[in-house]
């Protein structure tokens, strides 16, 4: 292994070890917490609203970071307060279930 190959398995394992658990998300679980989420995203993760993103068919890791940025305060910008508000209740695993839930959906064409 070369010292650019370490140097990415060592970002790449300290991200493992320090990023919350994104595997493990529970489908069924995540549609029955995402009644708050509709309001915005739609009941199928399709947007009521065009200022809105459509959630269907998102990679559940991205949905998962996503969220506990926004659970952090780490992102800004548009509609971040309001996902702030929503996400600050938001457990691991239900962050997990909700992103598990988005990514089973069938993505608008």
């Amino acid at each position: 292994m070369q010292v650019g190959e370490r140097t990415v398995a060592g970002i790449a394992l300290l991200m493992l070890i320090t990023s919350p658990a994104l595997a493990g998300g529970n489908v069924t679980d995540g549609q029955s917490k995402s009644a708050s989420c509709a309001a915005c995203h739609g009941a199928t993760g399709k947007a009521v609203n065009s200022i809105y993103p459509n959630l269907a068919g998102q990679n559940a890791d991205y949905l998962a970071l996503s969220l506990h940025a926004y659970k952090k305060g780490e992102r800004s910008g548009g509609q971040a307060g309001i996902m702030q508000a929503f996400s600050s209740s938001l457990s691991d695993q239900d962050i997990s279930d909700l992103a598990a839930y988005y990514a089973s959906l069938t993505p608008l064409k």
